[in-house]
């Protein structure tokens, strides 16, 4: 079953611009690709990708824990405690 998470217009709004920006990155590498740049330049740009997406998820963690994590406790439904075990296993193995 999967499960959907009602964001706010606000919440939407701001994840999306991140979003946008990290997407604007991906194909600033493109371009630099297709132009020829120095292996370097590419790679620290990829860096820079990878440190956006990072603190993204980063975020996207912390309203979980705060919103759907701690709303299922509150209902008595400790299997989310096994799922965000098993996230953080997936992530950061």
């Amino acid at each position: 079953m999967n499960k959907i998470k009602k964001r706010s217009a606000e919440d939407k709004k701001y994840l999306l611009k991140r979003l946008n920006i990290i997407e604007g990155q991906v194909r600033g590498v493109k371009d630099m690709v297709d132009n020829d740049r120095y292996c370097a330049d590419i790679l620290i740009q990829m860096s820079a990708i990878s440190k956006s997406l990072e603190s993204l998820g980063e975020e996207i963690i912390k309203n979980h824990l705060n919103t759907c994590l701690v709303e299922d406790i509150k209902n008595d439904n400790f299997e989310s405690l096994n799922e965000i075990m098993d996230l953080y296993r997936r992530l950061y193995k």
